[in-house]
């Protein structure tokens, strides 16, 4: 086997790693996403309830 042809196999090898690399990480940042937007609703939630525990001890 020539350098080139050994490089192309190399320059092969390497693309595809690094397209599955890719994939797992836009995998990761979708499941991210996911736990934050949860995360955010939870807040959203115990925000509410905390604004209606302080209304109602407030206005009696």
């Amino acid at each position: 086997m020539t350098q080139a042809t050994e490089d192309r196999f190399d320059i092969t090898a390497t693309i595809k790693s690094l397209a599955a690399e890719a994939t797992d990480l836009k995998t990761r940042v979708v499941e991210l996403r996911k736990s934050l937007d949860d995360l955010n609703e939870r807040i959203r939630g115990i925000s509410s309830a905390l604004d209606q525990q302080l209304e109602a001890s407030t206005h009696p």
